[in-house]
């Protein structure tokens, strides 16, 4: 006899508690119905997975091998069940969205009326914030982040990567010149970011490294501040392509450097807490904004 979902979920239940009577408040049982799946699971598999004496439970070896998985299993299981759901059901509801004002201009924006023509029955709520929000607090369902995650008990999902361009306007590129060379650029006008020192790291290859540290002589907190400055010719900008794409299509701005360029991609996630009454419309989402994002991605 194999292992059942419901006996992997009373596993999970009791690590994540920390004692099996907290686990079976959790999920509705008796403290000896959940002592009983343990000691089942554990006939079935022929291991022990947890050393429990009367003030503590540590896990085996076999059972961390064996939570990873567990982990790994239901998850899966959850995922396959919503989307099987997804099929069945119209999703309805508030999506409130939180992201950067660029990839909320740029990446959301655009395909608002075509999502809403899909989904008519979920009402959008979209919210920029250039900062790193709590979801709780700001009542979001999801939130996309650009750049690498921190640690966090959120889920992520991978909408994709959009790589970095080192970019200037024509008109700027005619009354101060191209520059030939990564060296070159300290005889530019830089534009950067005024918070998030990464931010002002390029990526380009030079003498000492692969990435560029620069000082600007114009800052601003908005990458889509130093976007409209860039288009306006006021110098030199290091820039996502999911927000400068129809810039570099139209000729409105030009990469400069791109043999120097690393490749290096900004990561963008989207992260949520995973809720089942909310699935259906995160789903719908994540889904459509990596469809639009694929068809711009270089």
């Amino acid at each position: 006899m194999k292992a059942r979902s419901d006996e992997l979920q009373v596993f999970i239940s009791v690590i994540e508690c920390g004692s099996i009577s907290a686990a079976a408040e959790q999920v509705g049982q008796t403290p000896s119905a959940i002592s009983r799946t343990l000691s089942r699971l554990e006939a079935k598999l022929e291991t022990t997975l947890i050393n429990r004496t009367t003030r503590r439970m540590d896990l085996t070896e076999e059972g961390k091998f064996f939570l990873e998985r567990a982990r790994l299993i239901l998850a899966q299981m959850e995922e396959l069940e919503e989307r099987l759901s997804l099929r069945q059901q119209t999703p309805a509801g508030r999506l409130r969205i939180n992201a950067a004002s660029p990839f909320m201009l740029h990446s959301v924006v655009p395909y608002v009326a075509e999502f809403r023509e899909r989904y008519p029955d979920i009402q959008l709520e979209l919210n920029s914030n250039d900062l790193i929000i709590d979801l709780l607090e700001q009542s979001t369902d999801v939130a996309i982040r650009i750049g690498a995650l921190a640690d966090s008990t959120l889920h992520a999902r991978s909408l994709g990567s959009s790589p970095l361009n080192i970019l200037a306007s024509p008109a700027y590129l005619k009354k101060h010149g191209t520059p030939g060379s990564v060296e070159a650029l300290a005889e530019h006008v830089l534009l950067g970011f005024t918070q998030t020192e990464t931010l002002n790291h390029w990526p380009l290859r030079h003498a000492e490294g692969d990435r560029l540290f620069i000082q600007p002589a114009i800052a601003a907190s908005s990458g889509e501040t130093l976007r409209q400055l860039a288009l306006a010719g006021e110098g030199i900008v290091c820039l996502s392509h999911f927000m400068t794409h129809e810039d570099i299509r139209l000729g409105r701005l030009n990469i400069i450097l791109p043999d120097a360029n690393t490749g290096y991609r900004q990561p963008i996630n989207a992260v949520y807490y995973r809720n089942s009454q909310l699935a259906l419309r995160i789903q719908c989402f994540l889904d459509f904004i990596q469809q639009k994002m694929a068809g711009y991605a270089v």
